[in-house]
Order: C-alpha cells, then sequence, then structure tokens
C-alpha cells in the first residue's frame, strides 16, 4: 500500500473510531480517540487539526450518507408518495445512526452549518415535492422550497424527540415517513397504509 493508501485507510479508521468514542462518550478528547483507534495522538492531529475540525468532518460523512439514502430510496419508483415515504425511511436509518452526533455536533458545527450542508439533499427533496404537487398526489399551500425546510426541520425534532425518550427509536422511521406525507397533504389514512405496506417500514 502506498504511503497516500496508508494515510487515507488511517484517515477512515480514525473517523469510525471517532464516532463510535464520541456516542459513547460525547466528552471524549482526542487522546481518548487517538487511544482508540490504535494511534498516537499526533497521527490523529495531523489528519484533524482540531476536534471541532474531526467533528466537522464526521458531519460532511453523515450528510453524504443521508444524501446516497435519499436518492436510493425514490430512485426508480414512480408514484411521489411511495417515492418520499421510502425515501424518508432510507433516510432516517442513516439519521439514527448518527442523531446523537447532530445533538454533538451543534456545540462545533452549528445547525446552520449542518443545514448548510444538508443543501442538496433540500433541493432535490424539494424537486420531489414539487413532482408531487404537479401531479396532484400532495396538497399544500406551501411551495415545495418551503415545503423541503419544513420536512427537514421536522426530521430534526424527530432526531431530538428519540435522544429525549419522546418517541421510541424502534417507531421513529415509521412515524417519520407517515408524518412527512400527511404534511406534504396525504391523508392519514393513506399515509398509514403506504408505510405499513413497505417492505422497509419497521413492523
Amino acid at each position: 500500500m502506498t504511503s497516500s493508501g496508508r494515510a487515507d485507510a488511517n484517515r477512515r479508521r480514525i473517523e469510525q473510531v471517532a464516532l463510535a468514542e464520541l456516542l459513547r462518550d460525547p466528552d471524549a478528547s482526542m487522546d481518548q480517540i487517538a487511544r482508540a483507534a490504535g494511534v498516537v495522538r499526533r497521527t490523529v492531529y495531523g489528519h484533524f487539526p482540531s476536534r471541532d475540525a474531526l467533528i466537522a468532518a464526521l458531519v460532511d460523512s453523515a450528510v453524504e450518507s443521508v444524501a446516497r439514502a435519499h436518492a436510493s430510496g425514490r430512485a426508480g419508483v414512480t408514484d411521489p408518495a411511495e417515492a418520499l415515504a421510502r425515501a424518508t425511511l432510507a433516510v432516517w436509518e442513516i439519521a439514527d445512526r448518527y442523531r446523537l452526533l447532530v445533538a454533538l455536533a451543534q456545540r462545533s458545527v452549528t445547525m446552520e452549518g449542518i443545514r448548510e450542508r444538508l443543501t442538496p439533499v433540500r433541493e432535490a427533496c424539494a424537486q420531489a415535492l414539487q413532482r408531487g404537487l404537479d401531479e396532484g398526489v400532495f396538497r399544500s399551500p406551501l411551495p415545495a422550497a418551503a415545503l423541503a425546510h419544513v420536512h427537514e426541520h421536522t426530521l430534526f425534532g424527530l432526531m431530538e424527540a428519540v435522544n429525549t425518550g419522546a418517541l421510541a427509536a424502534d417507531r421513529a422511521g415509521r412515524s417519520a415517513a407517515v408524518t412527512m406525507l400527511i404534511s406534504a397533504g396525504v391523508t392519514a389514512e393513506r399515509a398509514v397504509r403506504l408505510v405499513d405496506s413497505l417492505p422497509s417500514a419497521p413492523a
């Protein structure tokens, strides 16, 4: 393996270990992360000049995963309502993995920074919502771009509800999908029926 390949492998390992350590202990230091990763502190600082920089990198990785999940969830689905439900369920699987990181990242990255990183996902969501509005599947007094913001804030709110124990984690994905459909103007009855019919929906 080349030195560049080793450096990339080290960086990925540090990120993986850092995520696990920070989710276990939000106050984990760079020293703790280095020990857990089996490297010296200098190696960690060689990739990430500060703890905040490390957390920002983890958020970037999370956002990339969310974008891929959102795209794969709606890929090949012609019904806008089903596409929205599938995309939400796919995104929630990623969001649930990272929800404690989001709470932690607010200390350094800020919610504004996180939402700025999510701009491409929000724009894709707005396009999908616009298609549903155009086809009459969705009904909303809001334009698609504003509705996309509502959906994004709702997801963050649901993540916080799970973090605080207000919402059971094992039902949160289904609840998120139903909530997104209802907020887009789908009747509650149809929203529940649709989400329950999807293989990826929690039982």
